[in-house]
């Protein structure tokens, strides 16, 4: 059985990204989908910050749904989009075999759609003994409902749910750790909503860091410019 009694680490864990494509995100209705693509952005740009294995796949590209989101191809240049035909990744063979070489055992999911595209593979990974986190807000699914029921149907099945924000900070942990702090921090601070916002507001003006080349400059008695 999976093994969700401790935190996985960059060290054991991969994330994968299954059809991140136009096509399926015209279809998206659970969330804003400008949204959907910075949490998958986010959580791209932080795992490679971490080292973390990734694996990208898409369907049927060129005959119906189009190439991979570019803001995601940006984050791994020159990696290979594994392409398939069948709508469970786990079916297709060049699929299993890049989960099996990045030698992980804790998989985060994200894809679309929820209720197809990520729920198949994940209940079969479940079978295959992985231990699988399903970053939700990386997930777009035709309705809420739709999404729900992909949720419920994977969590008795043994997954865990995870967001976007929790689940990068789980690869930092501890605050004392620096390697990755002050690029974790300035990918937060740039896709990171209202918490990257308070981080920019604590290196400023609590800890006051020069203000960054986006930020307002204040004149006194002038106002901002």
């Amino acid at each position: 059985m999976p093994n969700y009694h401790k935190l996985y680490t960059a060290q054991d864990s991969a994330v994968v990204f299954i059809d991140h494509q136009p096509q399926m995100t015209f279809g998206v209705a659970n969330i804003d989908r400008a949204a959907l693509i910075n949490n998958v952005t986010l959580l791209a740009r932080v795992a490679k910050e971490f080292q973390v294995p990734a694996v990208l796949t898409s369907v049927e590209t060129e005959s119906f749904s189009g190439y991979v989101w570019p803001q995601l191809l940006d984050v791994f240049p020159g990696k290979e989009v594994i392409e398939r035909t069948s709508m469970n990744s786990w079916d297709d063979a060049g699929f299993r075999k890049a989960i099996e070489a990045t030698g992980r055992k804790n998989i985060l999911l994200t894809g679309l759609w929820t209720e197809v595209c990520v729920a198949w593979p994940a209940i079969e990974m479940l079978g295959a003994g992985y231990n699988v986190y399903v970053v939700e807000d990386c997930c777009g699914a035709t309705s809420q409902v739709a999404h729900d029921a992909a949720l419920s149907r994977m969590v008795q099945a043994g997954a865990v749910r995870l967001t976007t924000i929790a689940a990068l900070l789980e690869w930092q942990r501890d605050w004392a750790r620096r390697d990755h702090y002050d690029a974790l921090m300035k990918i937060i601070k740039q896709q990171g909503g209202a918490y990257g916002s308070g981080v920019e507001y604590a290196y400023t003006l609590v800890h006051k860091a020069p203000q960054s080349a986006t930020t307002p400059q204040i004149v006194p008695g002038k106002g901002k410019h």
